[in-house]
C-alpha cells in the first residue's frame, strides 16, 4: 500500500503560492458569476445530443478544470464517462470532488441543504443545477428522488454521494442504497467514480476535508499546497438489480474502493 501518510513538513513556497494563487482564483470566481448570469437560462434545459456536450456544459468544464489548476491540480481522467443521462455515484473527501467530477462532465450535484445558504457558493451551485437535499428529513429526501429522476428523464446526468457526507484519512463509508432508486426508476446507467488525489504516484489522504477542518481552512490549506493530480476514475457501469438496490450500493463501493487502493504505481 502507497498511501503517503499526513504529514506537514515544512514548505518554504507555501506563501509563495498564496501571492498569486489568492487573486486568481478570485478573478475566477468573478469569471464564474459572469458566466452563470450569461448562460443560466440556457444551463439547466441543455442536455446531450448524440453523445455531443451542449455548448454550457464545455463551458462548466473549462472553469472546472481552469480551477483546479489554480489550486495547483493537474485533472487526470482515467476510463470513459456514459453518455448522458447516467447516475454517476462517487466517494466523497472534499468540496472540491465537486469540481473534478465537473472537470469531465457536468453533472447536477446532490448535496447538503446548508449548502445553498453559503454566499456566492449557493448561488454558484443553484446555477448548475444543484438538487440540495436537508439531511434527516424523509420528506426532503422523497422530493429529491423525485427531482432526480425527473432530470434524468430528461436527458442529464444526475451524481451523487452515496456515502452521505465527507470521509476522513481515506476511509471510504457504507454506500446508501436508496439513492440507487432513482437510476431504476428513470432507467439510466449507473456508474461509479473514484476520486483520488496524488503527487509523484503516491496517493494523498488528506487533501479532502480533515476531521474538524472547517470549509474556508480547506480552502486556504489547499491554496498554498504543493501541485498534485486530481485522478478522476470512470468505472464499470453497475447493473441495474431492481429486487437489489443494497448489491448496487455494494458493487459501486467495492469498485471505488479497488480503484483507490489498488492502482499499480
Amino acid at each position: 500500500m502507497s498511501d503517503a501518510s499526513p504529514s506537514e513538513p515544512h514548505d518554504p513556497l507555501r506563501p509563495l503560492r498564496y501571492l498569486w494563487r489568492v487573486p486568481l482564483v478570485l478573478v475566477h470566481i468573478v469569471l464564474g458569476i459572469l458566466l452563470c448570469g450569461l448562460l443560466l437560462s440556457w444551463t439547466q434545459q441543455a442536455v446531450m445530443k448524440n453523445g455531443r456536450e451542449p455548448f454550457p456544459h464545455r463551458m462548466i468544464r473549462a472553469w472546472s478544470v481552469a480551477l483546479l489548476r489554480i489550486f495547483g491540480m493537474r485533472a487526470r481522467r482515467f476510463g470513459t464517462a456514459q453518455r448522458d443521462p447516467v447516475l454517476f455515484v462517487a466517494n466523497h473527501t472534499s468540496w472540491i470532488d465537486i469540481t473534478m467530477l465537473h472537470s469531465q462532465r457536468a453533472a447536477c450535484f446532490v448535496a447538503k441543504a446548508e449548502i445553498a445558504s453559503w454566499p456566492l457558493i449557493g448561488w454558484l451551485a443553484a446555477s448548475g443545477g444543484t438538487i440540495f437535499h436537508r439531511r434527516g428529513n424523509n420528506h426532503s429526501l422523497s422530493t429529491v428522488m423525485q427531482v432526480m429522476v425527473d432530470r434524468l428523464r430528461a436527458g442529464r446526468s444526475v451524481a451523487v454521494f452515496p456515502e452521505g457526507g465527507t470521509g476522513y484519512h481515506g476511509v471510504l463509508k457504507v454506500f446508501h442504497a436508496r439513492i440507487f432508486q432513482a437510476a431504476l426508476d428513470a432507467d439510466v446507467t449507473v456508474q461509479p467514480v473514484a476520486l483520488r488525489f496524488a503527487r509523484n504516484g503516491r496517493r494523498l489522504l488528506d487533501a479532502g476535508f480533515r476531521e474538524h477542518e472547517s470549509f474556508f481552512n480547506n480552502i486556504v490549506r489547499l491554496l498554498g499546497e504543493a501541485p498534485m493530480d486530481a485522478e478522476i476514475h470512470f468505472l464499470t457501469p453497475v447493473p441495474a438489480t431492481p429486487d437489489a438496490r443494497r448489491r448496487m450500493a455494494e458493487l459501486s463501493r467495492e469498485r471505488i474502493a479497488a480503484a483507490l487502493e489498488d492502482r499499480q504505481e
